[in-house]
């Protein structure tokens, strides 16, 4: 997902954003108050350690941080030491957890949410903010993608669980997700805290699709606006950003597409070399290769990088996955707070963010735990959305097998 954060001076707060939208200055972090129990911070808690026997492995050490981000209310730390929480950030961590067989850990997450299905969930105009605090509070507005995430990760808990635990929280993540929609197929954005609506973003709307659970309505009328608004027949493509065509391509509508629509063509995934640069790593000092977020191809986005060595597992082609985790590998860094772990930056080198807004400070110094879980994903060979792909897609609406490039 493409994000944006900005560090604030003076009140240590951050702004991190999964969506296409160019966020400015303007954008700051806004307190929303909630009252939660009294979690304490990971500063509190002795770090878990791996075995010396598993120090060599970089899949172990990057586990460990991950493990290590988690505080003792449950939530993930985006990064070490900010306070600063995303939404998605929690839905990617718990499926990380889920695919490595720690449930007990996806369930500290979980219950974070399910205790608050009724205070945040179901109140104002719905959903789990998209940014807080690491005590859970100071929440700031809801965008819709990040609690499709969620809801990805909760149906992932309960299929390997055997458990419905969080049925409640499931049906009421569908409830509002649903909510959403317009009359041409869309999905409102979510909402800011002054209420009014977040525009309408490609990658959250196919996510919500994958997502919600089964083939109706809902899904037939996105793909209806998909088809009518944010098609490119000649070069079969979804895209991001009619309104500015500079912008109207992004890299994460490439693997997202292709993991989540069934038959989706192939090339879709070819067609991101138009995103494809050569940058060097600012902490290693290292070449790497990787896919920008945009045409502008300032950057290596890693989390997106990694997105798409997952979708190319996906299609079999095992070589190029195998050559892009290869160079996520490469920019790897090892932990402030532990030597025995490391995780991978949000970006390989400082630049901009999907359009021309700078990426926040450290963006490509300090581990990130967006980019971190997606590289994990690649290398144990798990894609999140293909249990939402199983759809059966009457042929008749699945209107990218009209045109072939």
């Amino acid at each position: 997902m493409v994000k944006q954060l900005f560090i604030l001076v003076g009140a240590s707060a951050l702004i991190w954003s999964c969506s296409k939208e160019e966020l400015t200055a303007t954008d700051v972090f806004i307190s929303t108050p909630e009252v939660t129990e009294e979690p304490v911070t990971s500063s509190e808690e002795e770090p878990e350690e791996i075995s010396e026997a598993d120090t060599t492995s970089t899949f172990a050490k990057t586990m460990n941080w991950v493990v290590n981000a988690q505080v003792s209310n449950g939530l993930i730390e985006s990064a070490e030491g900010t306070n600063f929480v995303s939404l998605y950030d929690n839905a990617l961590t718990t499926l990380v957890f889920i695919q490595e067989g720690q449930l007990e850990k996806a369930e500290k997450v979980l219950d974070f949410f399910q205790a608050r299905i009724a205070s945040e969930l179901k109140a104002n105009t719905g959903g789990f903010y998209q940014f807080r605090d690491a005590t859970g509070n100071n929440g700031s507005r809801t965008w819709m993608g990040d609690n499709a995430w969620l809801l990805i990760a909760v149906n992932h808990y309960h299929a390997a669980s055997g458990n419905q635990k969080y049925s409640e929280l499931a049906h009421e993540l569908e409830l509002w997700l649903r909510s959403l929609q317009e009359e041409d197929g869309s999905l409102k954005g979510g909402y800011n805290e002054d209420g009014s609506a977040i525009p309408k973003v490609s990658e959250g709307i196919i996510t919500a699709f994958n997502a919600v659970p089964g083939y109706d309505g809902f899904h037939q009328n996105i793909l209806r606006y998909l088809k009518n608004q944010r098609w490119v027949a000649d070069e079969a493509t979804i895209v991001a950003w009619p309104e500015n065509p500079a912008y109207n391509y992004a890299l994460d509508l490439h693997a997202l597409s292709y993991g989540t629509f069934e038959g989706f063509p192939e090339h879709i995934l070819t067609q991101a070399e138009r995103y494809n640069t050569t940058q060097i790593a600012t902490v290693s000092g290292i070449e790497v290769n990787g896919y920008c977020f945009d045409e502008d191809k300032d950057v290596i986005w890693l989390e997106g990088t990694a997105q798409m060595a997952v979708a190319y597992q996906s299609a079999n082609n095992n070589s190029k996955a195998a050559m892009l985790i290869n160079e996520i590998e490469k920019t790897s860094i090892t932990s402030a707070t532990n030597e025995l772990s490391i995780g991978i930056p949000y970006t390989t080198n400082f630049g901009t963010n999907f359009g021309s807004n700078d990426l926040w400070d450290h963006a490509d110094l300090t581990p990130a735990i967006s980019s971190t879980a997606w590289y994990l994903f690649a290398k144990s060979g798990f894609n999140p959305l293909a249990m939402g792909k199983q759809k059966n897609i009457p042929s008749a609406d699945q209107f990218w097998l009209d045109i072939q490039p």
